[in-house]
């Protein structure tokens, strides 16, 4: 039955990633905070609880480097978590999805009695969008 609950709860998590973020509550949601207040963590602290399941792109952001992109996907996270009440995000990982590619291409014929001789060129470049996932908890005052 965990399981299941699990692969529920990861898929519901995959359907949403459409969006810039989303979460999945699968615990207590408290008031909302600020997104400054929110810690980020690689490692779970000795007490917490567990808030959602939290995903969030760089879907929109106007940067171009890696730093920016990957910037703007920890700002979202922490929002997410921050309007739940979670006072901190446990990453998960990054990864990197498409989004749509585009193409162009030339070509050009040149006939000859009954024969034809083509050339021609093409491009497609593929637009990705960085994801990252995470957890939201909620670590007790000491």
């Amino acid at each position: 039955m965990k399981l299941l609950k699990s692969a529920i709860i990861y898929s519901l998590a995959v359907i949403l990633c459409a969006c810039a973020s989303s979460s999945v509550l699968v615990g207590t949601a408290r008031e909302p905070i600020d997104e400054d207040q929110v810690r980020v963590l690689i490692e779970p602290p000795a007490k917490y609880e567990t808030v959602a399941l939290l995903e969030a792109s760089d879907l929109g952001a106007n940067g171009f480097s890696a730093q920016s992109r990957m910037n703007k996907v920890i700002g979202r996270l922490k929002a997410e978590a921050a309007e739940l009440g979670a006072n901190a995000i446990l990453l998960q990982g990054f990864d990197s999805q498409v989004i749509g590619a585009m193409g162009s291409g030339y070509a050009n014929t040149q006939l000859s009695g009954n024969s034809a001789y083509t050339t021609g060129t093409g491009y497609t470049g593929v637009q990705t969008s960085k994801v990252g996932k995470a957890i939201a908890i909620h670590i007790p005052a000491e």
